[in-house]
């Protein structure tokens, strides 16, 4: 914990005049100043979740000298002579990291304070906008605001504040809730883009158990793209593929050979082709690493090669 600095007597100094700062729609009127890190707090009510400690920053920080761009702050309607942080909590908290190991230059950070306490959807709409203007805003975040959004606001004024329908709202919202099932995933980061692709299949047919079958599948690395998915899509319109598609030991090549029809008609040649296949991509990356310039396997790998090349010409003939 940083204890405050003792208050040092200062020499009188002119405080900078407030000026209009236009944040899209939104116009607020700011001043720049420079605080310390322990007259600032955190708002509660920040759109971003997840962990704001990053080593990336702390280092960017210490190189920099300190930070470039200014933390946008308001005066903290429950404290006096504190500020709540409107935009820049990732710097702070980074800040202060740097604090506490011994490294009191950063203790002053540049801010530029607000002339009154904002309201909460002006908060929000300027957080957004400086956001979206730093370019720092993708899709895989879009999602998480989105939802949290919601949790502040409600969903009529989260869609106007995003600039979208309450439709779109709500399918960003489920998408980052389906997100929340994937928390073993060696990416993180991955979470969204799973949930996104997923959300692409039927809903009639993504039952809760087929949910569940994909998460841990995901995690286990028994589905790893999205190529993947799109073959669910035909497992799950057939009964007895989609049946055995929920088993734990079931992988999509498994699956795909249950599908009725054009798929199961052959001589086992495309269920020894599946299995080849995947028993290739179940290879983990170290132990390729660990094959290779291995004259033995580029030896095999070569012959493999003209024997599927060899099949190709007499199934195309």
């Amino acid at each position: 914990m940083i204890q405050p600095r003792p208050e040092p007597r200062r020499r009188a100094t002119k405080i900078a005049a407030f000026q209009e700062r236009r944040l899209g729609g939104t116009v607020i009127r700011t001043r720049r100043s420079r605080l310390d890190v322990t007259e600032l707090v955190p708002n509660e009510r920040q759109p971003r979740l997840g962990p704001k400690r990053d080593e990336e920053l702390q280092r960017q920080i210490e190189a920099n000298e300190g930070l470039f761009e200014p933390l946008l702050v308001e005066p903290d309607p429950d404290r006096e002579n504190q500020y709540r942080i409107i935009d820049g909590e990732r710097r702070w908290t980074n800040s202060i990291a740097l604090v506490e190991e011994g490294k009191s230059q950063f203790r002053q950070v540049p801010v530029e304070i607000t002339d009154r306490t904002l309201t909460d959807e002006e908060r929000l709409r300027a957080w957004i906008y400086i956001h979206r203007q730093r370019k720092e805003w993708d899709a895989k975040e879009k999602e998480m605001v989105a939802y949290r959004l919601v949790e502040l606001v409600g969903r009529a004024s989260a869609a106007n504040i995003l600039g979208c329908t309450v439709r779109e709202l709500d399918k960003l919202v489920q998408v980052f809730e389906l997100s929340q099932r994937f928390t073993n995933l060696r990416e993180p980061a991955s979470a969204i883009t799973w949930a996104r692709e997923l959300m692409g299949v039927s809903k009639t047919l993504l039952t809760p158990t087929i949910v569940d079958a994909v998460v841990k599948k995901v995690e286990r690395q028994q589905l790893t793209n999205s190529k993947d998915l799109r073959k669910l899509r035909v497992i799950l319109r057939d009964p007895v593929a989609r049946q055995h598609f929920t088993e734990d030991d079931a992988t999509i090549a498994s699956a795909m050979l249950r599908v009725a029809g054009p798929a199961k008609r052959d001589d086992g040649v495309i269920g020894q082709l599946d299995a080849a296949m995947k028993t290739i991509r179940d290879v983990p990356w170290t132990k390729l690493e660990e094959l290779r310039g291995d004259p033995e396997v580029i030896s095999r790998v070569a012959e493999a090669e003209e024997l599927l090349r060899s099949l190709r010409v007499n199934l195309s003939s």
